[in-house]
């Protein structure tokens, strides 16, 4: 077979399976990875001798369904004119099973093997089909023949991985499968190739991913990829699964760890990273990367107190690592020592002016004004050219920030556009998807199913939920909630996101992962087992026994009819801002996870506006059951505000709710320090500095933006 047709088959290893319901699938996606290497195949119905192998074979594999007994002859015709020929075997294999003639396809096997018994072609088929014939140390004396022949067939590594796995071998099994992904590389690497060449080429390598781990879900190298693939996609709740399921099958591939972690960072799952972490670190004590990412792992939990005192260890060790004293810096401004907060930012600027992150973190403490020193040189950082692209967008939002503080706000919003020009080239988003989730959610949770529902869920009413848009005040609200004697502040908790995600299946790389693609099966769940699994996984996370806890995760009204159905009593704050003022303070503002809709203020506007829809739908559907606060009244008359707001937890009014801002708590969020201050109002018209170039968003924003604060008839 030529080398062209070589580059096409290998990645997909076609035909190596002798499993029936795979065939045309194999087929399939054989034939598009082909197409996509070599160019239009034609179809051939005959053997020709010195003629291209492949459009044969795929013919003969489509034969399968409708005439093996003709696929069979093809496949002996060929094998006639060239012996044990693997995708042939294979074929032929494949075509007796189709007939029900197993024993003979076995008995042509190992007559095979017998005459030929240097040939690993012959052993990997004999193998596989012992297997699937449950004979497992049959398939494993074939499968350890076939690497002892060839000891670079990653196929043959995999399989001979499953049956030891199967065997109960699983230490072994590990070896052959880190064995296979050694083996793999190089075919893998096409599949690679096509996702770095732009959007179709990207979705059609998703899509042949994924039918190769249909086939072959053990596959290292494939399942890495797939997880490096949904990364590229902004999908990390479904790269954090690919790289999971490949630790499981080999828990020493270091390379996909990092991966995990990585994934696990974008999803602000610090609790998990902290885990890995300790693995990293028990292997290597001292290495200064895994220190650093201990910090802040540790910062982004909570453990505030715990990550400075890392980070001071660190630098007794190192004190000229700036990135270290960044980790620092972020630490103390989760315990709310600001001034130190600013000294170790600066430090890290004097050993590298350049380390954007850390101009952002101090334009993100909303309270810091820059010295027209520090403007010359965020500018003179930007003029160079080996600058990361990272650091290059930290440093446009940071200067951005410093000239609205100078009212110079043409310059600013050009700055906060180049910013966010940089991070959305980084991190694409598909605003249909959005619409789409909408009106999924809409037909999937109507009236007449929270009425054939009621009664079931988790009867338990500790959570407090509270949903809306980032910057619309969300934090404030925990903030007050948190001041209460009965309420724990949980934070933005991701245990609805993770339930949500198990619900359903990881399809299409660009599919949604919101509730709408996990609900259609939730008629024949359990929706009390749901709600206990979700007090589950937030009483990890919860460090006191009070009676109520906050989760301030804002993007859960998605899944606001999954809250509904699992946990009836659960209360659920949504919190709403002006949309204008809203939106823009998005776009202004750099979040950690690099994903989302506000780098651009058409997307983000349309964002709003299905936020608004979906929980206009909710106030019909289960009318009452959400409580609404708009954070201009709050800041207009807080005490009264606060009053209702306690009254719909049902909890008694406390003073304490009322001065907020004397909390110690630690708070991760980027508005840690506006909540430690009294409600204040000058933010509330700030948007109004910008408004000439606007356009974009209010026009996407459209009715919601026209009502505001009503709810639009029409959407």
């Amino acid at each position: 077979m030529g080398i062209g047709y070589q580059k096409a088959l290998g990645p997909l290893g076609w035909a190596r399976s002798c499993d029936t319901e795979n065939r045309t699938t194999i087929a399939r996606a054989a034939r598009r990875c082909y197409e996509m290497v070599i160019g239009p195949m034609d179809e051939v119905d005959e053997f020709r001798p010195g003629a291209p192998l492949w459009p044969l074979l795929n013919g003969a594999a489509q034969l399968l369904d409708i005439d093996p007994g003709r696929a069979e002859a093809q496949a002996r015709e060929i094998l006639k004119n060239v012996p044990a020929q693997q995708q042939t075997l294979t074929l032929l294999v494949s075509a007796l099973r189709a007939q029900g003639k197993t024993d003979s396809a076995r008995a042509e096997l190992e007559s095979l093997a017998a005459e030929h018994p240097g040939l690993a072609a012959i052993h990997y088929e004999l193998g596989l089909l012992l297997g699937e014939l449950g004979e497992r140390g049959a398939a494993i004396r074939a499968l350890s023949r076939v690497v002892e022949l060839e000891p670079h067939h990653p196929t043959a590594w995999r399989a001979l991985g499953d049956e030891l796995a199967e065997a109960g071998n699983t230490e072994t099994a590990a070896k052959a499968f880190a064995r296979q992904l050694e083996s793999s590389v190089m075919d893998l690497k096409m599949l690679e190739n096509m996702a770095g060449l732009g959007q179709h080429q990207f979705e059609i390598a998703g899509t042949l991913v994924r039918e190769f781990l249909n086939i072959y879900p053990t596959d290292l190298g494939a399942l890495r990829i797939l997880g490096q693939l949904y990364m590229k996609a902004g999908r990390f709740d479904a790269a954090e699964v690919a790289f999971a399921r490949a630790l499981k099958l080999d828990p020493g591939f270091t390379a996909v760890r990092q991966d995990y972690l990585a994934a696990l960072r974008h999803q602000s799952k610090p609790e998990e990273e902290n885990r890995q972490l300790d693995i990293f670190l028990e292997d290597e004590p001292e290495h200064l990367g895994y220190r650093y990412l201990k910090a802040l792992a540790l910062a982004r939990s909570g453990k505030s107190r715990e990550s400075i005192q890392y980070c001071e260890d660190i630098l007794r060790d190192h004190p000229a690592e700036a990135r270290v004293w960044l980790a620092y810096a972020l630490a103390l401004r989760t315990s709310g020592r600001t001034e130190d907060c600013i000294t170790a930012f600066r430090r890290s600027l004097e050993l590298d002016s350049g380390l954007g992150e850390a101009w952002w973190g101090l334009a993100n403490l909303k309270t810091f004004r820059f010295s027209a020193g520090d403007i010359e040189t965020m500018r003179a950082a930007l003029d160079r050219e080996n600058l990361a692209d990272d650091d290059r967008c930290h440093l446009h939002f940071a200067l951005g920030k410093a000239l609205e503080d100078r009212e110079a706000y043409g310059e600013s919003f050009e700055e906060y556009r180049l910013g966010n020009a940089l991070r959305r080239a980084q991190h694409p988003f598909n605003g249909s998807e959005i619409a789409d989730n909408v009106q999924r959610e809409k037909a999937l949770f109507t009236q007449e199913y929270f009425r054939s529902h009621s009664g079931q869920g988790c009867q338990s009413a500790e959570p407090i939920f509270i949903v809306g848009m980032p910057r619309s005040g969300s934090t404030l609200v925990e903030q007050i909630l948190s001041s209460h004697s009965q309420v724990e502040g949980g934070g933005e908790l991701t245990a609805i996101t993770d339930i949500a995600r198990r619900l359903g299946p990881l399809d299409g790389i660009q599919a949604s992962p919101q509730t709408g693609e996990s609900v259609r099966t939730l008629d024949t769940l359990d929706l009390n087992s749901i709600g206990e699994r979700y007090l589950e996984l937030t009483r990890r996370v919860r460090a006191l026994s009070l009676p109520h806890f906050t989760d301030k995760m804002p993007a859960n009204f998605h899944h606001l009819g999954l809250i509904c159905a699992m946990l009836p009593n659960a209360r659920i704050v949504d919190v709403r801002r002006h949309p204008l003022a809203c939106c823009f303070s998005n776009f202004k503002q750099l979040f950690a996870s690099g994903s989302g809709p506000s780098y651009e203020l058409s997307d983000i506007g349309l964002y709003y506006r299905g936020y608004v829809e979906l929980m206009a739908h909710f106030d019909s559907a289960l009318p009452g059951r959400v409580h609404r606060l708009h954070y201009e009244t709050l800041v207009r008359d807080p005490e009264a505000e606060i009053r209702r707001l306690l009254e719909y937890c049902r909890l008694p009014f406390e003073e304490a709710c009322l001065r907020f801002y004397e909390s110690d708590r630690s708070v991760l969020t980027v508005s840690s320090e506006q909540v430690r201050r009294p409600v204040y109002a000058e933010a509330v018209h700030h948007w109004r500095h910008y408004d000439r170039w606007l356009g974009p968003l209010k026009t996407a924003l459209g009715p919601v933006l026209e009502v505001y604060p009503a709810i639009p008839e029409t959407f």
